[in-house]
């Protein structure tokens, strides 16, 4: 990422200590990644997988991949498709979990850290920057703009990622969230990652999913460094 990595010291503390709280209170379920149920969590993969053509063997990063439930969509999902994974995720308890579940999957490793090691074809993201608890909005953008900058530069194809959107405070609303303008970060992919954007919202949760592709002059260079490795 490209900002000094010690201005982020404090959140990458406080993400892990939660979803390690999370995860050793709920186990590998969706309570133990801060979602509700299977079904939502299910609905989350649709949105984020429409950025990928499967139709032939590909690669793909789960940055913040928790316990690895993507696996078990893409079994049931893509049970024909030849899909080369890797989940990263900042919560050891989480990498742990995974590597449990998932260890007799072909083309499946986890890595313990904060940054995707390889480039992949795709990457996705789902929940990591919905969490904000008491980080200030300002520098928790910081930080979102660093891990989309990431994450473009380690993605060949795409990459896609989802936010809960924007609403008014109220009684219902729960607190400790970044509710983010869609608009905000569509210029963001637009303008600093000369990216193509693709919104998607209305699919029956309160949230929105980017699917960010490569165009022109990024694609290019992104093959050309492919080539070079």
């Amino acid at each position: 990422m490209r900002a000094d990595p010690d201005l982020f010291v404090e959140i990458y503390r406080k993400v892990d200590r939660y979803y390690s709280q999370k995860v050793a209170k709920h186990g590998a379920a969706p309570l133990g990644v801060d979602w509700s149920c299977v079904p939502s969590q299910e609905l989350r993969f649709v949105q984020l997988l429409k950025l990928c053509d499967f139709s032939s063997t590909r690669t793909l990063n789960d940055f913040g991949c928790g316990y690895g439930a993507l696996l078990a969509y893409l079994a049931w999902r893509h049970s024909d498709r030849r899909v080369d994974y890797l989940g990263v995720d900042l919560s050891e308890q989480m990498i742990s979990r995974a590597e449990r579940l998932w260890r007799e999957r072909p083309r499946t490793a986890f890595v313990h850290g904060r940054l995707n090691p390889r480039i992949a074809d795709y990457s996705v993201a789902s929940g990591v920057f919905n969490i904000i608890q008491d980080i200030p909005v300002d520098l928790w953008e910081q930080y979102v703009k660093a891990v989309l900058r990431h994450l473009h530069a380690t993605s060949r194809e795409g990459f896609a990622v989802n936010f809960v959107t924007a609403q008014p405070e109220g009684p219902g609303a729960k607190p400790g969230l970044y509710r983010a303008s869609a608009e905000f970060w569509i210029e963001f992919c637009e303008t600093a990652l000369d990216a193509r954007v693709e919104w998607v919202h209305g699919y029956g949760l309160r949230e929105f999913t980017l699917l960010v592709r490569r165009q022109g002059r990024s694609a290019q260079l992104i093959k050309a460094h492919a080539l070079a490795q």
